[in-house]
C-alpha cells in the first residue's frame, strides 16, 4: 500500500508522518508539499516528496499516481468557498489518478446550526464523500490542546482565561493522539470501508473552570475564568488576523456545539487518549 499526506509541513502533517511511519515503511509514504523549502529535513530523512497545488488538478493527478489512501488534510483558511474548491480539485485528481480511498481531517464544528464560520465546508465534507464512489473515512478533531501551552503566558498575565463560552464544556484532542488514530485508520482497511465517522476527543470535555483549575497547577500561577463578550474577543484577536473567525468558534461552544465526547480514539488506537492534566504538565516549561 502507498499513501500520500497532504499539508505534510504542517504541525499535523508532521505528526502524522511520524505515526504512520511506525506501521508502514518510509518508502510507502509520499509527502505532499505546497513549499519544498519546508521538507528539507523530510527529504533527507528518506521521504519522498512532491509538489501539491489545490489549484492545479494536472499537478495534483501527477502527485497522486501509485497511491492508494490519501490522508487529506486540508489548508489552513476560513473561506468556506475556497477549502470547497480545494477539496472539489483534490476529488477530480483523485479520481484521474486511481486513488481509492481517502481520510479525510475534520473538525467538530459540523452542526446545521452551527456559527462558526467554517461550519459550512464541514458539514459538506461527510455527505460530499458519501456521493463520491471512493472509500473514505472522516476524522474530525475536537479542539487542539496544543495551542494551549504558548498561550498559558498570555492567560497567566491576565489571571484568567477569556474564552466566552458561559458555563459550556469543550471537548479537546491533542494533535500527537490525532495523529496516532489518523494513522491507525489509514493502514486498517476496517476502518475505513463504509464511509466511517469519527470524532477524536479525551476522556471528557472540560468547562472553564475545569480548566482554568488544571492550569493554575500546571504553572503554579492562579488562572481564574473571567469570560468576555463574543464582540471584546474578536476586537482582541482581530490584530492577529483571526479575532472574528475565532469569536463565531467560541459562540458555537457556548451554545453547547463544542462538547461532545466519544470513545472513538480508543477504538482506533487501543488505549485511552492523553488527558489535560497530563498533556499541559509533558508540554508546559515556565
Amino acid at each position: 500500500m502507498k499513501y500520500l499526506i497532504t499539508g505534510a509541513t504542517g504541525h499535523l502533517g508532521r505528526y502524522v508522518i511520524q505515526e504512520l511511519s511506525k506501521l508502514t515503511s518510509t518508502n510507502n509514504i509520499r509527502l505532499g508539499v505546497h513549499t519544498p523549502a519546508k521538507a528539507i529535513d523530510l527529504k533527507s530523512a528518506g521521504y519522498e516528496i512532491a509538489p501539491i497545488d489545490y489549484e492545479d488538478t494536472t499537478m495534483m493527478t501527477q502527485t497522486f499516481k501509485g497511491i492508494n489512501v490519501l490522508i487529506y488534510i486540508p489548508s489552513l483558511t476560513y473561506k468556506v468557498q475556497e477549502r470547497i474548491n480545494e477539496f472539489e480539485n483534490t476529488l477530480t485528481a483523485v479520481k484521474k489518478a486511481g486513488v481509492s480511498t481517502i481520510i479525510d481531517v475534520s473538525f467538530i464544528a459540523d452542526q446545521a446550526n452551527n456559527p462558526f464560520q467554517m461550519a459550512g465546508y464541514y458539514a459538506y465534507l461527510p455527505v460530499r464523500l458519501a456521493s463520491s464512489g471512493l472509500q473514505y473515512a472522516v476524522i474530525k478533531n475536537a479542539l487542539y490542546a496544543d495551542p494551549l501551552v504558548p498561550y498559558l503566558p498570555e492567560l497567566i498575565q491576565r489571571q484568567n482565561i477569556i474564552y466566552p463560552v458561559g458555563d459550556q464544556a469543550m471537548s479537546f484532542i491533542s494533535r500527537k493522539d490525532s495523529a496516532e488514530a489518523i494513522a491507525n485508520v489509514a493502514v486498517r482497511p476496517y476502518f475505513h470501508d463504509h464511509g466511517q465517522n469519527y470524532l477524536l476527543t479525551m476522556k471528557q470535555n472540560y468547562n472553564m473552570v475545569e480548566l482554568s483549575r488544571i492550569m493554575t497547577a500546571i504553572t503554579g500561577n492562579h488562572i481564574g475564568y473571567s469570560p468576555v463578550t463574543l464582540k471584546e474577543f474578536a476586537d482582541i484577536y482581530r490584530p492577529e488576523g483571526d479575532g472574528d473567525e475565532l469569536a463565531s468558534m467560541y459562540h458555537a461552544a457556548a451554545m453547547g456545539l463544542m462538547d461532545e465526547v466519544t470513545n472513538d480514539f480508543q477504538h482506533l488506537t487501543g488505549h485511552e487518549p492523553q488527558n489535560m492534566k497530563d498533556f499541559l504538565a509533558t508540554n508546559y516549561q515556565s
